[in-house]
């Protein structure tokens, strides 16, 4: 199955079940859906960073936290963080949850409207992305994300600038956290 036949929960603004659908109808008529997304700092606070497939079906070489996806019709947001977070970056760490937003955008010809849930974790390690979701990584100071951000936003996902324009304190205190338990 590629990742455009895949089906997708459809959800209301309450994050209660509407049904499923295709991922590339949910897409092309921005019908609401769950998205999880996990954002991973190590213990001197840096944030891990990928660069997406430059062929991804929308947003590709652009910039984004750790990694991104919806969980499958059953499965819950905390074991489809974990198990996309293995699948593309190659690796497990405990996560939590760290907030949840809605959002709708453009992208390109489709349109993102998801309910996501952003978890978030600490790693120390060996980083394996999946070449077929991932075209590099970097590990980033919140300071120069930030002042990269404001100086280029065009390099990262819309999804992205939102997290960190929006619930950037909830990003930082992770940093944080992560620093004082080093």
């Amino acid at each position: 199955m590629t990742a455009t036949e895949e089906t997708l929960v459809l959800v209301d603004e309450n994050d209660r079940e509407t049904g499923v659908a295709p991922k590339l109808r949910v897409h092309e008529e921005g019908l609401r859906h769950r998205a999880i997304s996990v954002i991973v700092v190590n213990r001197r606070g840096d944030m891990l960073l990928q660069r997406r497939r430059l062929d991804k079906y929308h947003s590709g070489g652009l910039w984004t936290n750790a990694c991104c996806s919806h969980p499958r019709p059953g499965e819950t947001t905390p074991d489809a963080a974990a198990r996309r977070l293995r699948e593309e970056m190659g690796f497990d760490c405990p996560l939590q949850p760290l907030f949840v937003t809605t959002y709708r955008a453009q992208v390109g010809d489709l349109i993102e409207h998801e309910l996501v849930h952003v978890f978030g974790g600490v790693h120390e390690g060996a980083v394996v992305p999946d070449p077929l979701e991932v075209e590099s990584y970097e590990w980033i100071g919140i300071g120069d994300l930030n002042a990269d951000m404001a100086a280029r936003p065009e390099r990262y996902t819309v999804w992205f600038r939102k997290y960190m324009g929006e619930f950037g304190g909830g990003v930082a205190a992770l940093a944080t956290a992560a620093r004082a338990n080093s």
